[in-house]
């Protein structure tokens, strides 16, 4: 199976890694410091991870935010999973975006991914 996630896992880019799950800038970030958290088991959606990948992942979420701190100074985040095509996902191999903000990036941030469909 080609997977570029699962090819990924022990690639130079990781800059977090526990036994289960790995975190990495994102290649095709939505702003500067977008980061991913991969399970090092291939599965589809979040909804296909065990409990203790989903525990590892968490895990990862802090070292990344406290990074992301340190390194871009945010002022919010929006954390969470695209689930299968019509969810937005395009790599079908389970991961978690960690994307900072910043005050300014998007006129009216009210309502984060609710506005994901914007005529909602």
């Amino acid at each position: 199976m080609d997977c570029i996630f699962c090819e990924l896992s022990n690639s130079s880019d990781v800059i977090f890694d526990n036994e289960l799950a790995f975190a990495m800038l994102d290649n095709h970030p939505v702003c500067k410091g977008h980061c991913l958290i991969i399970p090092k088991r291939h599965v589809v959606t979040y909804f296909d991870l065990s409990n203790e990948e989903i525990s590892a992942m968490l895990d990862l979420s802090k070292q990344v935010k406290q990074f992301l701190d340190k390194k871009y100074h945010p002022d919010g985040f929006n954390v969470g999973f695209n689930c299968l095509e019509a969810g937005g996902q395009s790599v079908m191999h389970a991961h978690m975006h960690i994307i900072p903000r910043y005050l300014g990036d998007v006129p009216h941030p009210r309502g984060g991914i609710r506005k994901v469909i914007s005529h909602k």
